[in-house]
């Protein structure tokens, strides 16, 4: 599956890493939820460091369709409430 970081680039990521992945978007969620401002912050560079440490970058010139888009590191909390709907997280499952 691809990846998209904002503002960074896509990452080809094999979707048996999805579950890894959850693990941090659910305490994100958990974090956005109760307005832990320094665990989110914590929380979603954990999770994006995971994105680029378990995927391979793509090319700058690759202009894949992204099946997941993920925040930018200097996301805030409020602009990540606004990416998300309803109960589910960032990543899907």
């Amino acid at each position: 599956m691809i990846v998209r970081i904002m503002g960074e680039s896509q990452f080809a990521l094999a979707e048996s890493h999805l579950a890894e992945l959850n693990t941090l978007d659910e305490e994100l969620l958990a974090e956005m939820e109760n307005g832990d401002g320094p665990g989110f912050r914590k929380t979603l560079h954990a999770l994006l460091d995971q994105v680029r440490s378990l995927g391979s970058p793509l090319p700058d010139d690759a202009l894949e369709p992204s099946e997941l888009i993920l925040p930018s590191p200097d996301a805030s909390l409020d602009e990540v409430r606004d990416l998300l709907s309803g109960d589910e997280g960032l990543i899907p499952g």
